[in-house]
C-alpha cells in the first residue's frame, strides 16, 4: 500500500510540477505503481495475502470467543479470581 502512496505523491508532484518531482524522469514517477503490481504478484502467488487474511480472522474469532466467555462468567480470568 506504501507504494502506491508513494506513486500517487509522485504523481501529483510530477504534474503540478513542484519540488524535486517536477525534475524527475516519468520513469522514477512510474515506478512505485510497477512495483506495487510485482509485490501484489509476489504476496498472491505465495499465499501471503491468505495467510495475513487467515490471521485477522483468527484474531477476531478468538476476541469473541474471550468475549462472550467473559460474558457469560467462565473465562480462565474470572475463574483464577475466584480461587
Amino acid at each position: 500500500m506504501w507504494l502506491i502512496v508513494v506513486g500517487v505523491l509522485l504523481l501529483l508532484m510530477k504534474v503540478a510540477e513542484v519540488g524535486p518531482g517536477a525534475d524527475l524522469s516519468w520513469w522514477w514517477v512510474l515506478a512505485p505503481f510497477g512495483l506495487a503490481v510485482l509485490w501484489w504478484e509476489f504476496a498472491d502467488k505465495t499465499g501471503y495475502t491468505q495467510r495475513k487474511a487467515m490471521d485477522r480472522l483468527d484474531e477476531r474469532q478468538k476476541a469473541r470467543r474471550e468475549e462472550a466467555m467473559t460474558k457469560i462468567g467462565t473465562s480462565d480470568k474470572q475463574r483464577r479470581r475466584r480461587r
